[in-house]
């Protein structure tokens, strides 16, 4: 019997280093997941060119995978040793240094490139061919991981409970046959520490899930709400290249972007009528748009008569609904933002240019706030607005620094966003 405990034992044992091996698989392939969120997703994407280039294949575009590493460092460094590829990257995005992560180690790196290669790549061929209802997706795909690893999880906890409770059993029998008298095995729903462990496993994940709801509150991330007329950015910013600032010039001069006026869209729309040679549109259901139609709804709140040529009516403003919504204490400007960040629309609202009906791209979140103020890099040269920094200037010139982040000048004090 003693023979039979030791097999069980090592059994035993083995099972537990596979599930702890597992766990720590799945847990780095979560890291991997959750630093290309945090460090890459807001300038890269994988299989589509955003602020910077796309990450599929990245790794067989560095033959050298030690500059690869220096690279996502500090690009600045890679650039000055005049590294091929680095030089290359630099010119082709209009000399914009990508941001400096100092912080990760060679194993967060090949986290990230291994997210990349397997999770990440499956990510983005399911949504390379995105169709209506398939703004969730990501929200969506993240949550069934979650899901996964929660009964898997759970799974491994049963397993093990058992695995305990027959050792319990087995340990009796070794006992009763050499004669040794052992107390009664106790049932598992009347075990004190089985309880105890359940209690804290439920009160954990109880008190997990509601600080995940509560951080949650009042964001609207993904939020796709239908608008009066469908109005498409992929037709309009995308296929037909309409320049973000023509509609929103407020972002460029002002604290808020501004719902272009009716009369904005008439300026093109008196003379087109009809939308003949765009691709099929689709609304969130499914449901296809005759884009002419909108175009009528367009020129029924103008007043305009197409068929005359003229305003027949009086104008009403159209009743768009708000999308974007930032709480009352907190104080943002476009302008300082676009104009003197230089930052892209896409940015903080993804990429426009393929939505159909405009969602909330970002959770907008002060978290997500402030992250992108300490790893945004300030654009000093050629930049008048950050000309009375002197010493970041000179600091700059005589190469004690390479870059300047948001968060150097201020931007993670509480008065800049709150007052």
């Amino acid at each position: 019997m003693n023979q039979k405990r030791k097999i069980f034992q090592r059994l035993y044992s083995a099972f537990i280093f596979t599930a702890l091996f597992s766990i720590t698989l799945l847990t780095n392939g979560q890291d991997g997941k959750a630093l290309f969120n945090q460090k890459c997703a807001s300038c890269h994407a994988i299989d589509k060119q955003l602020v910077g280039p796309a990450l599929k294949g990245v790794e067989d575009r560095w033959d050298d995978k030690k500059m690869l590493y220096e690279w996502v460092r500090n690009s600045a460094a890679v650039i000055k040793k005049g590294y091929p590829r680095a030089v290359a990257v630099y010119a082709e995005y209009n000399k914009v240094q990508m941001s400096l992560f100092p912080e990760l180690k060679d194993q967060d790196i090949d986290a990230i490139l291994g997210y990349i290669n397997t999770g990440g790549a499956k990510a983005a061929a399911t949504s390379a061919a995105p169709t209506a209802g398939d703004t969730g997706a990501g929200s969506q795909e993240e949550s069934d991981s979650n899901l996964l690893y929660g009964v898997l999880t759970l799974v491994l906890a049963l397993i093990a409970m058992i695995l305990l409770q027959v050792n319990s059993n087995l340990r009796k029998i070794s006992d009763e046959s050499e004669g040794v008298k052992s107390a009664e095995p106790i049932p598992f729903y009347r075990n004190k520490a089985y309880i105890a462990i359940i209690t804290i496993i439920l009160f954990m994940g109880g008190g997990y899930l509601t600080f995940q709801g509560a951080q949650g509150l009042g964001r609207s991330k993904n939020y796709q709400p239908e608008q009066p007329i469908y109005y498409s950015h992929t037709v309009h910013a995308g296929i037909n290249q309409v320049n973000c600032l023509y509609c929103h010039g407020g972002a460029q001069e002002s604290k808020h972007a501004n719902i272009p006026s009716v009369n904005v869209c008439m300026n093109c729309h008196m003379g087109i009528n009809e939308y003949v040679k765009g691709p099929q549109l689709f609304r969130e259901d499914g449901s296809k748009v005759d884009g002419t139609a909108e175009i009528q709804k367009l020129y029924q709140y103008s007043g305009w008569d197409p068929a005359a040529k003229k305003y027949t009516s009086k104008p009403k403003a159209i009743e768009w609904v708000r999308i974007h919504n930032l709480p009352d204490h907190v104080y943002f400007n476009h302008a300082q933002h676009v104009t003197a960040g230089k930052q892209q629309c896409q940015t903080c609202h993804g990429e426009i240019q393929k939505m159909g009906e405009v969602y909330q791209y970002s959770d907008l979140s002060m978290g997500w706030c402030i992250n992108c103020h300490r790893e945004s890099k300030v654009q000093f040269t050629e930049n008048k607005f950050y000309s009375i920094y002197e010493k970041f200037h000179e600091d700059l010139k005589n190469k004690k620094i390479d870059s300047v982040t948001v968060e150097k000048i201020g931007g993670t004090e509480c008065q800049k966003c709150h007052y």
